[in-house]
């Protein structure tokens, strides 16, 4: 079923009413691949943990109660959701535990060498720039600093067909897994294409090398 529109671009950047009320839908639908990235990722209680397109928060409560001598932090390009996110956690950012920007992927208000794990669901979509983005991610995560990304690809053809090609793009895994690796991550588990499609949506770990380390 094709989603109108209005809704795909209220996906990509919420705002007015309608935003408000995307935002809650999301907060349902996405939870359960927010939690098996978060799974997956392993925080520790002392992590400095980012969630790149943060959304609605409600992964950040979930991230704080883990690293809980520990920090997190959430970005979103969107004021509404970052405002909706800060309603959520209120209690937690007063405390200083967590904080919020306004912010892409592309463009981190965050010093380089600052996380030790961040996490991307379902937004790799609205980059323009899929390099730039990630290179962005790499500078402000420190050295063996763990990232989990989730995102459908170009072989999930249901997807492909259900979203507006001008407002998602829907890139190949190997295309994801070569920029990851130009921008300093060791991905964790190749694909291996003998084996079939992997699940939809994909989860990818990657680590970030140090400094002078090979591929």
């Amino acid at each position: 079923m094709k989603r109108p529109r209005f809704i795909a671009e209220q996906a990509r950047h919420a705002k007015g009413p309608l935003g408000r009320f995307v935002a809650f839908v999301m907060a349902r639908e996405t939870f359960a691949g927010n939690m098996r990235a978060i799974d997956a990722l392993d925080v520790q209680p002392h992590d400095r943990v980012l969630d790149i397109g943060c959304g609605h928060g409600r992964s950040l409560g979930v991230l704080a109660a883990r690293a809980t001598g520990g920090h997190v932090a959430g970005a979103d390009p969107s004021a509404l959701m970052t405002e909706i996110a800060v309603e959520r956690n209120r209690k937690l950012v007063k405390k200083g535990r967590i904080e919020v920007a306004i912010a892409g992927a592309d463009h981190l208000p965050f010093a380089d060498g600052t996380f030790d794990k961040a996490l991307c669901i379902q937004v790799t979509y609205f980059w323009k720039h899929l390099d730039a983005a990630l290179q962005e991610i790499a500078r402000v995560m420190k050295p063996q600093g763990r990232l989990a990304l989730m995102f459908r690809t170009d072989a999930d053809k249901a997807a492909t067909r259900a979203f507006p090609a001008n407002i998602y793009c829907f890139r190949s895994l190997a295309e994801t897994v070569a920029a990851l690796e130009a921008a300093g991550f060791a991905v964790d588990t190749k694909h291996d294409p003998a084996a079939g499609q992997p699940e939809e949506p994909v989860l990818l770990l990657a680590t970030k090398r140090a400094a002078g380390a090979g591929s």
